[in-house]
């Protein structure tokens, strides 16, 4: 099979996140059922305009700002002629409207759409680009098979009057033989960890509020930040302000070890974002034998196996979230039960079978453009 997929971003773009994991651990495998696997995206400065990894051959071209307009003309003047088998849309804020020109079986692959959230992370300009591209995919994408990270987002689809029989879901997930897959001896004091991107729309300044009032009961207690973003400064002046600077350690980047043993030794990780099309951090946390607790929204909760894994919360109840923090870090009993829990959780979720899915799914598509024609 000849796969070509259209992506903004490639898995060393430093604006990647997890759609970019998802694309990359699913058909670097598929790569290596000895199909062929090309990859459209932006240019990176410092990155070679061609490079092969993991069989993905990665074409990098057009700026960033600009990419999706030259989607179109990259695959009338040079894909189409290529004999590729499938094309993929890989959907990521601005949609390429490729159901418009693409001759070849299409599939789209979708995390979730940003909708209202939007307006919490971009200017009001921007936002409104990224929220109306996404209104006019009820009218080109109708049509088209898709496959999605979640049930939360087959269901946002559905509200939007797409057929579910359109629709597939293939999950992220992890390679297991990369974490521990066990629950590991936690730090000595009571450590939260939150690990992700530091984007406005993924709230972390709600955990910092409640960790705020969880220090009066547990003044051993810890918070560690993991990751890098532009939300970053705003969240340590916040920090400063609520007068828990000193017990708030803001790590940055991390390497997939140090990610590890500080995922490992937490008591329970937190995710606060608003919406997101699945939770993969949520899993990692689990293979690490720590529990999480999240907000009750569209992706998250589907990455949650409410009481076995972690716990669930209104999005924004600071005080509902501290409630959760509080029984967690007071109750060993109930910590040491989720901690066992998110093991069994995590093992459910391999990238190998996520590739073999995909990989069914073109083939599925394949044939439902062959009976149409």
């Amino acid at each position: 099979m000849k796969i070509l997929i259209f992506n903004w971003q490639d898995i060393k773009n430093p604006f990647g996140g997890g759609a970019e994991v998802h694309l990359h651990e699913i058909f670097s495998r598929i790569a290596k059922m000895d199909h062929e696997v090309w990859l459209y995206c932006c240019k990176v400065k410092d990155l070679e305009p061609y490079e092969e990894i993991d069989g993905i051959k990665i074409i990098r071209n057009s700026n960033r700002n600009t990419f999706n307009f030259s989607v179109r003309s990259a695959y009338i003047n040079k894909f189409q002629k290529e004999n590729f088998d499938i094309i993929i849309d890989d959907i990521n804020k601005i949609p390429f409207y490729t159901p418009l020109y693409v001759k070849e079986p299409l599939l789209a692959i979708s995390h979730h759409f940003f909708g209202n959230s939007i307006y919490r992370e971009a200017n009001p300009i921007s936002a409104s680009y990224v929220y109306f591209s996404e209104k006019l995919m009820d009218l080109v994408y109708k049509k088209t098979q898709f496959t999605v990270v979640s049930q939360s987002t087959m269901d946002e689809f559905i509200s939007r009057g797409y057929n579910p029989e359109n629709f597939s879901i293939v999950h992220n997930a992890i390679t297991q033989e990369k974490f521990p897959m066990k629950v590991a001896n936690k730090s000595e004091f009571p450590t939260i960890a939150y690990f992700g991107r530091l984007k406005k729309y993924k709230s972390i300044d709600h955990l910092l509020f409640a960790f705020a009032k969880l220090v009066r009961i547990f003044p051993e207690a810890r918070l560690h930040i993991l990751g890098k973003g532009d939300f970053m400064p705003s969240l340590q002046k916040l920090a400063v302000e609520l007068n828990i600077y000193d017990k708030a350690k803001f790590f940055g980047y991390v390497s997939e070890t140090e990610k590890i043993e500080l995922l490992s030794s937490a008591w329970v990780v937190v995710n606060t974002s608003m919406k997101e099309g699945w939770g993969i951090t949520n899993i990692e946390a689990n293979a690490c034998g720590t529990p999480v607790i999240s907000a009750n929204v569209p992706g998250l909760k589907d990455s949650v196996s409410e009481g076995i894994s972690g716990l669930l919360y209104d999005y924004g109840n600071i005080n509902q979230l501290y409630e959760k923090l509080e029984a967690i870090l007071s109750n060993q009993q109930l910590r040491n039960n989720l901690s066992e829990g998110s093991i069994q959780w995590a093992s459910r979720f391999s990238w190998d079978d996520s590739a073999n899915l995909m990989f069914n799914r073109c083939n599925e598509v394949i044939d439902i453009f062959k009976r149409k024609k």
